[in-house]
């Protein structure tokens, strides 16, 4: 039979992101004739020369790198011997196929690169030494050796992997940093392993001007020794290295099914294990985890690239349960592993998660906690250091799961009822208590609601780092959003309340809007309020109370920007006579209700006008001018005016917040708020 090369290199797998797996395979190639002549742990050295392409614009890490056009691996390792190079010559080779060797190494080469040189010295016998050169290309396959006599002291391998393919090369490390690690990440097992490892040199030139040996690597990775650890998985037996990396390196948590002695596949383990995310620490510092994991079961299943596994990824096939093993069911085994070995820093992470979660509650979103009985400990044991914002999404889920489970019982109780009365009976009871749980959320939200609504306001009044004061629209688009009316806006979005709480209900409310466009009146004089054109933040709120007829009334507020200090005579400058005029046009123009039918003597409706302004020296003065009275405790003014049978009322921005606060006191006290 023979073999046609280019067939085999389209069959051959190689993912663009993994354009330094050729260059791994033979890094380990030299590990492996280093253990072969016997040196690998005495004089035993390899040396990876990274080749680049001058005057290259490739730009990465902010340094300009020159392109990476090959490698240059070297080792004194046994060499291209008869043995080797005839397995070298063979694909699919089962000469090495104890070390976990495949023969293909040599393919990935040619799917990564389009040439590769391989100078060899060798012992030919106990009193000879030769050195053999061959080139290996896709079009001529491998050439034939040349071959000269050395001396002893020449023997080292150098294999020449040239012409980096643009698109493995585009899609692998480029710095010297990167690669190390890949290279090290890859033969870990190598250096954890008992049999110990050679010194390893990655060079970025020639000179030798950017050097890492890969042991001092290893030891920086390295938060303490690896522990090892053997499991059985049905009748299968796994080794596992448990692996504490330095925080330093950025490294997530994660399972590293290997074979062969290299990595193939990391599964990323963080937030999978309760307790297990961020960094972890203890009494030296903090550090992320990985698990090694081999068997000769990966090993013979591993597919010929070393990319991944001819694993299902679950078992659905009850005939092969117990001869055969998803990769699931093996990453479900070491996890539970990793939980035994970690669990007193994953214990600790949980209680921090909780602390982190308690503190959240009770200090800004006390909503949540009627229902954390109904959350599962997975979903509670949280990252400490998560977000508010991250925490408050992660905790809405929750809510809404229970919503949605207690909506499911709730047509269950309803389309399930038997004559089994008894059971009927504790079903409802426990949708009930839930139901309860539920609602004291809601209406947790809604005091924790009022809560940011007043801290809001109470900073939308005080003077910015700039010296000025926040504009009418802040404070305005606070209490409600302008240009709206209530069938433009949801409940919620309303804040009446921190002006009178009776404002929360309505027949019709607007902000915003021209007296000729409210369905409540039939003022046509779209000029009256002409500050709407002038300056929007003058334009009122108005609200008709939902009352029965004719017990209707008119309510408007005027909002100022605080310390405005510029009140004098006149609708344009008086805010209290600017509210009086809204009043008197919105009565001239027939009041109606908000679906346009009358209400009879409107002119006589009762109006409440509310004038939200700091009592600067000139609103002080408009309040005298016209016989206001100051209240008890001066910081606002009262009055009723028989003539346009309206209650007139300023408030001041203290006063706004401080009654607010003291009417929702009681309700932030029961939830555990600061009401100061």
């Amino acid at each position: 039979m023979q073999t046609n090369l280019q067939g085999r290199l389209r069959n051959t797998d190689l993912p663009k992101s993994h354009g330094l797996l050729p260059v791994i395979e033979a890094v380990v190639n030299s590990i492996h004739s280093l253990e072969e002549k016997g040196n690998l742990k005495t004089d035993g050295k390899i040396t990876l020369k990274i080749e680049r392409k001058p005057k290259s614009n490739l730009y990465d890490n902010d340094i300009y790198l020159n392109e990476i056009i090959g490698f240059i691996i070297e080792d004194n390792g046994i060499g291209f011997n008869d043995n080797n190079l005839a397995s070298f010559n063979e694909f699919d080779s089962e000469y090495k196929l104890a070390k976990g060797c495949r023969g293909v190494g040599r393919l990935l080469w040619l799917k990564a690169f389009e040439r590769i040189e391989i100078n060899s010295g060798f012992q030919a016998s106990e009193s000879s030494y030769r050195r053999r050169k061959f080139s290996f290309d896709s079009k001529n396959g491998i050439s034939i050796p040349q071959e000269i006599a050395i001396s002893g002291e020449d023997i080292k391998t150098t294999v020449h992997l040239q012409e980096f393919n643009k698109k493995y090369q585009a899609n692998s490390p480029k710095t010297i940093d990167s690669i190390a690690r890949t290279i090290l990440e890859h033969c870990l097992w190598y250096f954890v392993r008992p049999q110990g490892f050679p010194k390893i040199i990655i060079k970025d030139d020639d000179s030798g001007a950017s050097l890492i040996d890969l042991t001092e690597l290893y030891d920086s990775f390295m938060y303490e020794s690896a522990k090892n650890e053997s499991i059985k998985i049905k009748e299968f037996d796994f080794e596992l290295t448990h692996i504490k990396f330095r925080a330093s390196l950025g490294k997530k948590h994660i399972i590293s099914l290997c074979a062969a002695s290299r990595l193939v596949k990391e599964e990323d383990i963080g937030g999978k294990i309760p307790g297990l995310f961020g960094k972890i620490s203890d009494s030296l510092g903090e550090f992320t985890y990985s698990c090694y994991v081999s068997s000769s079961y990966l090993d013979d299943r591993v597919r010929p690239e070393r990319t991944s596994f001819n694993l299902t990824e679950q078992n659905v096939d009850d005939h092969l349960s117990d001869s055969e093993l998803s990769l699931n069911e093996i990453i479900d085994q070491v996890i539970d592993r990793t939980k035994d070995y970690l669990k007193v820093y994953l214990q600790q992470n949980i209680e921090k998660g909780k602390n982190r979660v308690d503190t959240f509650i009770s200090e800004k979103a006390p909503r949540y906690r009627p229902i954390i009985q109904h959350i599962s400990e997975i979903d509670l044991a949280i990252d400490p250091a998560i977000s508010d914002k991250d925490l408050d999404i992660h905790l809405h889920k929750q809510l809404a799961a229970v919503e949605r489970d207690m909506l499911r019982q709730g047509h269950e109780i309803m389309a399930n009822f038997d004559n089994d009365f008894d059971d009927y009976q504790k079903r409802l009871q426990e949708y009930l208590r839930t139901a309860e749980e539920i609602k004291k959320s809601d209406l947790a939200n809604y005091v924790s609601h009022r809560r940011v609504i007043i801290d809001l306001l109470a900073k939308a009044t005080k003077r910015t780092d700039t010296g000025c004061y926040a504009r009418e629209d802040l404070i305005h688009n606070l209490i409600m959003p302008m240009q709206k009316d209530s069938n433009e806006v949801l409940q919620d979005s309303c804040n009446l309340w921190l002006i009178d709480e009776r404002l929360a209900f309505h027949n019709y409310l607007s902000s915003d809007k021209t007296l000729n466009s409210l369905p409540i009146t039939g003022d046509s004089t779209a000029k009256s309020p002409d500050l709407c054109a002038l300056n929007v933040y003058d334009n009122p709120i108005l609200v008709s109370e939902k009352q029965s007829l004719p017990l209707a009334s008119i309510t408007v507020i005027e909002i100022k920007r605080p310390m405005r200090n510029d009140a004098k005579a006149g609708e344009d400058k008086d805010p209290i006579e600017q509210a009086l005029g809204y009043l008197g046009r919105i009565r001239e123009g027939g009041v109606r209700t908000a679906d346009g039918r009358p209400i009879p003597e409107s002119k006589e409706i009762p109006g409440y006008c509310y004038v939200v302004a700091d009592l600067t020296p000139t609103v002080i003065n408009r309040c005298k001018l016209l016989g206001m009275t100051v209240t008890s405790d001066h910081m606002g003014y009262f009055h009723f005016n028989p003539n346009f049978k309206a209650y007139i009322e300023v408030i001041s921005y203290d006063k706004l917040v401080n009654a607010a606060k003291e009417r929702n006191r009681a309700f932030f006290d029961k939830l555990g708020l600061p009401s100061t």
